[in-house]
């Protein structure tokens, strides 16, 4: 049996939902949704931020609450029930492609950043479904300067995407997509 006619078989063997890795990236984005949409439905809902206001944590961070009807940044703002949607579509298919690609990682730091990039995706996409935007609050500014306001699930999408950055130069090149 020829080196390709091995591969192909290999491949076919895998199985294309659960892997190796799968309850452990299972957990991890059950504690990544769960540790955001806890901090979320407390600021919303227990804390009354819209009726408190702003609250300055330190001198650079308050907690403000800001309805994000966009993607990251506040990119491609979306004021109608077709574009929330369209939006909630494409976090499904983007977490079912990511929970595959975790399926046939060979390393729990893989593995760890997929799981993160799912967490805060699924996060995201449950306040896109419940509130038809997305609850942003923590922001960072020094003087003038004024970061974007964001949440749990935004930390856990950057943290997964440094994980898959940090693999694929660690590795060599396209070691995080094998």
């Amino acid at each position: 049996m020829s080196e390709l006619d091995n591969t192909s078989l290999n491949t076919s063997k895998r199985p294309l939902f659960w892997g190796r890795f799968s309850a452990f990236v299972l957990i991890v984005v059950l504690i990544c949704v769960l540790v955001d949409q806890g901090t979320k439905i407390w600021l919303v809902h227990g804390f009354d931020l819209a009726a408190n206001g702003p609250v300055q944590v330190l001198p650079y961070l308050d907690i403000v609450l800001v309805w994000n009807r966009g993607i990251s940044y506040g990119l491609f703002q979306q004021n109608s029930d077709f574009g929330r949607w369209l939006l909630a579509g494409l976090t499904v298919v983007v977490s079912i492609g990511l929970w595959i690609w975790s399926t046939r990682c060979d390393t729990k730091l893989v593995a760890l950043a997929l799981a993160l990039v799912i967490g805060g995706a699924v996060g995201n996409g449950i306040d896109r479904l419940s509130y038809g935007a997305v609850v942003d609050f923590v922001h960072f500014h020094v003087g003038t300067f004024s970061w974007y306001v964001f949440n749990m699930a935004d930390v856990w999408i950057v943290a997964g995407v440094v994980g898959l950055l940090y693999d694929s130069f660690r590795n060599g090149p396209n070691s995080a997509a094998k």
